[in-house]
């Protein structure tokens, strides 16, 4: 069985980068625990780590130590070589490797970048590693600049030289390829290759190839004089080089340039951030000023008080000095770029068998579920089922920071409920990338719905005295109006919280969506992704006090919840004793709430009153109660009331920086669940998700 896999390439600009990442995205989904391994890095020169490292290592927060991850740099490997120590090599590399193999269930090791001189010996080292180590490889080749025949003819020569080192192929990848030629290029290298070789293709990706500014700074060692941190990401499409007049120069902008212009020219520069200001011109991406001649004092005043979000760079070499450079930059996807990252892991799903890749490689069974794992299978649920949420609160930064999240990695069908114009200035105005076509915006009393909702709302309540009036001002408040989209299936799910109160998201939902059948309380879980586990909490956010059968309903549908979420039902009924000790009214309402369960759902494992650590310490659990199938190995943990579950949630959460994904509410006959006021966007997402899950389930 193997438990790796060796990413190979034969050529620089490869794009291997959107295959490691996205392959990697993949196997965190699939395997308990993931390893990265890249044995020969590029010289670093000036630079403290190589890129590409960081880049995994971070965006998939992967606990190893940077020193772990490769053995030379590409100088030393050469160095090596060239004295006939490429025992010594081998011996490096595989010892890294195995101590990784040690800690992790799968490593994702990754070739060389073949950069600068030596790549007719790079060949060769990325075949003898992979050999040497055992572990099947996956081979891409860019089809850029190349025929059609000579692409194909050079991803055939790449397998055979594998194949004839005793390198087993699992798949090759041709990237880089023209749309209209995906299929014919497939078709020819599936009529060439063995048919157990997966054959993948995917089309050239403009704005992967793209620069960002932060590459062009690095670059020309340019000074940042105007553009915040996040400014840095923009791409550069297409450069220009202004040294003509303003006239003829406006006339060249297209989408994303950036402008190389002499620092001295106030008048291009003014007219750039005119032209990006106005909806005649295209946006630009950033300007460079050249020579290290900086604009005078009342025009840098001027362009300050412009307050837009343009980049600008003052670079000390000539203009076009400065525009050959910006245009030979090889672009490099790094730790900060979130969105070329998530372009990558979207490109890869879209164009790359995912399923049959992931049966090749997976080829063993990984016991229990991780957070990683857990994380990845709630996102593959919500993609491939894609619910419809309603968020009402979208005039809060953080609701559209999450959408553009949602919309560009395609989660969720999703309705924001505001203002359409001011939420359309509000997302530039944040900077936000994503295409707001794909939104439904809606302001309550402008939508075609309202006249329908008030009148059922008013038919709903007229019992309680509600007249039309009362319904049409309660339809005119965005929870009541996203409660009653999801009432009458205009959509699956509702997400709010984030700028109201429990009550103002939950009260709605109570009146008119009720209870599922059975049901008596409406209670909320939390998904606690610890180090090692995913624990269920509950009821960490709803009932102050629950009665033993409050309790015993708590702990039922959390069960059912936990479930329903891939995670197998281990309950604890927490107390401050465990067993028979302990006495007083509140440990006999555990104690009650148990036997309740056990009546009622004799299928759950449970026990209870059972104290925290004996609930997971498996030392502790077996010491405690030794007899018990549930103590040391809990799952799902059922607070006595609110204080003690919200306190302990939050507690877990801070201090072992645990991601707390909830509350998920549960007992409605239709999801609706509530944000803390306090959320973040990582809270908002993750709480969409779950809510689009358990639309999924009714």
């Amino acid at each position: 069985m193997s438990k790796a896999v060796y990413i190979a390439t034969m050529e620089p600009g490869s794009g291997k980068s959107i295959v490691s990442i996205g392959l990697m995205r993949m196997l965190l989904g699939k395997v308990a625990k993931v390893g990265y391994y890249k044995p020969i890095i590029s010289d670093l020169g000036s630079k403290a780590y190589d890129n590409h490292i960081n880049t995994m290592l971070s965006h998939f927060d992967l606990d190893i130590a940077y020193n772990e991850v490769y053995a030379y740099t590409k100088s030393d490997l050469l160095e090596r070589m060239n004295k006939g120590k490429i025992d010594e090599v081998l011996d490096t590399v595989i010892e890294k490797y195995k101590a990784l193999e040690e800690k992790y269930d799968f490593i994702l090791v990754e070739g060389t970048d073949f950069s600068g001189e030596g790549t007719a010996t790079e060949l060769e080292i990325n075949t003898t590693i992979a050999k040497n180590l055992g572990i099947p490889a996956i081979i891409i080749e860019s089809g850029l600049h190349k025929s059609m025949d000579d692409f194909v003819n050079n991803l055939l020569a790449a397998y055979d030289l594998f194949e004839r080192n005793e390198v087993q192929v699992l798949s090759v990848v041709a990237n880089k390829v023209q749309p209209k030629n995906l299929g014919w290029v497939k078709n020819e290298l599936q009529k060439s290759l063995p048919k157990k070789i997966i054959v993948d293709a995917i089309p050239i990706i403009e704005s992967l190839g793209n620069p960002t500014i932060k590459e062009v700074v690095n670059e020309l060692n340019a000074e940042i004089l105007f553009g915040k941190e996040e400014c840095l990401n923009n791409q550069a499409a297409h450069f220009l080089v202004g040294a003509m007049q303003l006239r003829n120069y406006l006339a060249r902008l297209k989408e994303n340039t950036l402008i190389v212009m002499p620092g001295d020219r106030a008048d291009l520069i003014l007219g750039a951030l005119q032209a990006n200001m106005s909806n005649n011109y295209p946006k630009i991406s950033g300007i460079v000023l050249t020579g290290g001649l900086k604009p005078e004092d009342s025009v840098m005043k001027l362009i300050e008080g412009l307050m837009q979000r343009i980049p600008i760079l003052s670079a000390q070499r000539d203009t076009y000095v400065v525009a050959n450079a910006v245009g030979n930059i090889q672009p490099q996807i790094y730790a900060e770029n979130k969105a070329k990252i998530q372009l990558s892991i979207k490109t890869f799903e879209d164009y790359v068998a995912v399923d049959k890749l992931s049966n090749a490689l997976i080829t063993f069974q990984t016991k229990g579920i991780t957070p990683r794992m857990f994380q990845y299978n709630l996102l593959k649920r919500a993609k491939e089922h894609k619910k419809h949420i309603v968020l009402p609160e979208g005039n809060d930064d953080r609701i559209l920071r999450a959408a553009a999240r949602l919309v560009n990695q395609d989660v969720v069908n999703l309705t924001i409920l505001g203002d359409k114009e001011k939420i359309q200035k509000k997302v530039v105005q944040l900077g936000l990338h994503f295409d707001l076509d794909k939104v439904n915006i809606v302001r309550p009393e402008a939508s075609p719905h309202f006249k329908e909702y008030v009148d059922t709302f008013y038919e709903l309540r007229k019992h309680k005295n509600i007249n039309c009036a009362i319904a049409k001002d309660k339809m005119s408040d965005v929870s009541y109006f996203g409660t009653m989209m999801v009432y009458k299936g205009h959509a699956d799910g509702m997400v709010s919280g984030a700028a109201h109160t429990t009550q103002h998201t939950i009260l709605p939902a109570l009146q008119f969506i009720k209870t599922k059948p059975g049901v008596s309380v409406v209670s909320s879980i939390f998904f606690m992704c610890l180090d090692d586990r995913v624990s269920v909490f509950g009821d960490c956010a709803i009932n102050p006090n629950p009665t033993s059968e409050q309790l015993a309903e708590i702990a039922i549908s959390s069960a059912d919840s936990t479930k329903a979420f891939g995670i197998e039902p281990k309950v604890a009924m927490l107390s401050y004793s465990s067993g028979t000790s302990g006495i007083g009214e509140d440990v006999e309402r555990v104690r009650t709430a148990t036997e309740i369960v056990k009546k009622l759902r004799p299928d759950i494992r449970v026990e209870g009153p059972i104290q925290y650590d004996a609930a997971v310490d498996p030392i502790v659990g077996k010491s405690k109660m030794p007899n018990s199938e549930v103590a040391g190995q809990a799952s799902v943990l059922i607070f006595p009331d609110l204080n003690t579950g919200n306190n302990t949630y939050k507690a877990v959460q801070r201090e072992t920086g645990a991601l707390a994904i909830g509350p998920m509410l549960q007992g409605l006959n239709k999801p609706v669940n509530d944000l803390s006021r306090g959320c973040t966007v990582d809270d908002i997402f993750n709480t969409v998700i779950i809510t689009a899950i358990q639309a999924e389930g009714l």
